[in-house]
């Protein structure tokens, strides 16, 4: 069985043959852009009910950069309490929930943190090994596709356990200014496949053929991965596009965020590209205390 990420119609400042719409966009978007080192950490009283005016200065940031970090003043360190806060803290954006994730406690959240449980061991996200450039669920079907996600800190690594990250629409910009072929090949409908996987229950997970950008209703959305195992691309045209792509991305400097999430911060984003770092090299397996919780939404933000 195979599930094929629906290509919507490019229009506008996504459309390769309209020059003059993308370079007024590009000019708009690099100017409002957060550089490096510029996103402001936004402050909310209580986590499961932020006000209007903190929401406000949420949404402001993530129309200008795709992603807000925010600092909960009163939150909890409990995993279904906090799971709770942040649903309240989501659903006050309009967030829907987007997957029943094999790891998934109470409210969607799904704890990162090592772990060797049967279902996690060899994944990554439950390991202390650093995770390539990459946007979540890009090995999901187009029905569960991933547009937002928060991300939440309950505590940090004694070491290490950085995350960066880098707007979309900045990376579309970089290609699109260095290769439109590559962009156009990238945008194919059969551009990156990744295989049928076996779960832990026994059942599979289905092929999943779709492309590296898209746009719906003319918001530009991303399904990408680094990685070079369990992935192929459509022809070598394509994956000379998608190194071209992973090229720019280790380049990036004027735009790239490096964020070290401190106890009661998070990100809420619409599943902008991100990596991390390896953290605590010096625990012993399962030793690390790094805890974050993640919960994955269907629809974007704004």
């Amino acid at each position: 069985m195979e599930n094929k990420v629906d290509l919507s119609q490019s229009i506008g400042a996504f459309d390769l043959n309209n020059p003059e719409a993308y370079a007024a966009w590009r000019r708009s978007k690099l100017a409002s852009s957060p550089r490096a080192g510029e996103v402001p950490v936004l402050g909310v009283v209580n986590l499961s009910q932020p006000t209007e005016s903190e929401k406000n200065a949420i949404l402001t940031q993530i129309s200008e950069s795709n992603f807000a970090i925010y600092q909960a003043e009163n939150y909890s360190d409990d995993e279904d309490e906090v799971g709770a806060e942040l649903r309240g803290f989501t659903d006050a954006f309009g967030l829907r929930i987007a997957e029943s994730h094999r790891s998934a406690g109470n409210n969607g959240v799904v704890a990162l943190k090592v772990s060797l449980n049967e279902h996690q061991r060899g994944f990554i996200p439950y390991s202390r090994k650093a995770i390539n450039w990459h946007t979540d669920g890009y090995y999901n079907s187009a029905d569960d596709t991933i547009r937002s996600f928060v991300l939440h800190c309950v505590r940090q690594a004694d070491i290490g356990g950085q995350s960066q990250a880098i707007d979309n629409e900045i990376a579309y910009i970089r290609l699109r200014d260095e290769s439109p072929e590559a962009v156009a090949l990238l945008m194919d409908p059969e551009a990156m496949t990744i295989p049928e996987s076996p779960e832990a229950d026994g059942s599979v997970r289905p092929v999943s053929i779709g492309p590296v950008f898209f746009v719906e209703q003319g918001k530009l959305i991303m399904r990408y991965t680094a990685r070079t195992r369990s992935i192929s691309w459509k022809n070598e045209a394509t994956r000379e596009a998608g190194a071209l792509l992973q090229k720019l991305l280790e380049e990036e400097r004027d735009y790239l965020h490096t964020l070290t999430l401190q106890p009661g911060q998070g990100i809420l984003n619409n599943n902008t590209l991100h990596n991390r770092t390896a953290f605590d090299p010096s625990a012993e397996t399962g030793a690390s205390q790094r805890m974050l919780y993640r919960i994955r939404f269907h629809n974007r933000i704004i």
